[in-house]
């Protein structure tokens, strides 16, 4: 069931490491305090340190201040154009709407306010590097624009080859994550580093709204590569559906926003090629796909399927399988799918979405981690534990067990098929 996964997310989410600080030349002090006694200057320091040179192109402005906030940020190149930045949520620096460019100058104008109305204006000025020659890491970012996603889906980025670990909090505050109502969510990375996933503790709200930036063009990522992209897309998150399989039974129960809306008669995997049992998400939908497995240990087949969704990496669909319509409800007969009738993958076609959570329960192989998006496939408690940067004090409290898949959470396309079982 060969299956090259190719991953590379982004989206740092709320607790961000500051940047170092350094002084900076220009700093305009005004204001005075009552009665003749003049307040205190808010104190104010900024990165890049004015006058460096070879900066990357990944550069954000970091701004540190003591005894006020940060009131204003002007950032402009050195042709007087002035370039977009957003403030991160825990204040540590401003982050340029899109990549700085190679060999320009750039200069930051800071102004920070204290309680007394007083205000300090630091600027710092800074060249970005040449061109890298350093290889690249590729990312793909498993979230695109103008979708409508299930209740469960993470976003998802992928890297090849994986992140080392120690490079991991410098790659994740690169990777932002908002939503719309506020849905506070973490990153979890997959142990080998070869994706990163974002979710809630709970399933996504229906008519929640993600943005998601994957800023990874020019990070300098370990001493010799550097980041690939920078990607950026916005969806919506639709009815909750969620499907239940159950091997003891060979049933599929199809729910939507808790209830069941029908049970399905399925055959899932023979023992020699058994179905994962775990927590997935469908990862994409195909009207018709081309499952050729020669040159697998367990292949040497080719066949065409209709109403084919993706449930892993390394190639369990749930689709049509018309040869198999006799067993289906008593006995196992694919190479790991999930067969349903022709009628039945029909229906579900018009049902389910990309990002819907799909329980297997009951077969003779637990779901190994990153095959596929199995960011549901562990509790929040141990979801937590997978992040490289501290976890903000609001989403450390760990439920007991994860989400009950038929619950009401108040809740990208993959890659082409290659193999697959029937």
């Amino acid at each position: 069931m060969g299956f090259e996964r190719r991953l590379s997310l982004l989206a740092a989410t709320i607790a961000a490491t500051p940047l170092a600080l350094a002084a900076c030349t220009a700093d305009q002090r005004s204001g005075a305090g009552p009665a003749g006694v003049r307040a205190a200057a808010p104190e104010l320091a900024l990165t890049p340190a004015d006058r460096a040179r070879d900066v990357p192109i990944s550069a954000e402005v970091g701004t540190t201040v003591k005894g006020g906030r940060v009131t204003q940020v002007r950032l402009t190149d050195d042709k007087g154009a002035q370039v977009g930045a957003e403030p991160r949520e825990d204040g540590s620096a401003w982050v340029p709407v899109a990549p700085l460019q190679p060999r320009r100058t750039y200069t930051a104008e800071v102004t920070a306010t204290g309680d007394s109305g007083k205000t300090t204006t630091r600027r710092t000025t800074f060249t970005t590097t040449a061109a890298s020659t350093k290889p690249e890491i590729t990312s793909n970012l498993y979230f695109e624009s103008n979708q409508t996603y299930g209740t469960a889906m993470p976003v998802t980025v992928s890297f090849d080859p994986p992140i080392p670990k120690e490079a991991r909090a410098d790659v994740q505050r690169r990777l932002f994550v908002k939503t719309n109502p506020p849905q506070p969510g973490a990153w979890s990375w997959v142990s080998d580093g070869s994706q990163a996933y974002y979710r809630a503790p709970d399933f996504w709200r229906p008519g929640t709204t993600i943005s998601v930036r994957a800023a990874l063009e020019g990070l300098p990522i370990g001493k010799e590569r550097m980041g690939d992209a920078d990607r950026s897309a916005t969806s919506k998150i639709g009815r909750q559906v969620s499907l239940e399989i159950d091997n003891a039974s060979k049933q599929m129960s199809v729910l939507r926003d808790g209830k069941l809306l029908r049970r399905i008669p399925v055959s899932l995997g023979k023992p020699s090629t058994p179905t994962s049992s775990g927590k997935m998400v469908i990862m994409a939908k195909h009207q018709y796909a081309t499952f050729d497995t020669r040159g697998e240990p367990d292949g040497g087949y080719v066949v065409d399927v209709e109403d084919a969704q993706r449930l892993t990496a390394g190639g369990e669909f749930i689709h049509g399988a018309p040869w198999s319509e006799g067993d289906q409800g008593s006995t196992n007969v694919s190479h790991g799918c999930t067969n349903v009738s022709a009628a039945a993958a029909d229906w579900l076609m018009n049902v389910t979405q990309v990002g819907d959570l799909v329980t297997v329960r009951g077969t003779e192989v637990p779901l190994t981690e990153g095959n596929g998006w199995t960011a549901w496939n562990v509790s929040w408690e141990e979801f937590v534990r997978g992040s490289a940067l501290p976890v903000p004090a609001g989403l450390r409290p760990a439920p007991t067990q994860a989400p009950h898949p038929g619950a009401v959470a108040g809740g990208s396309p993959a890659p082409a098929p290659s193999a697959g079982g029937r």
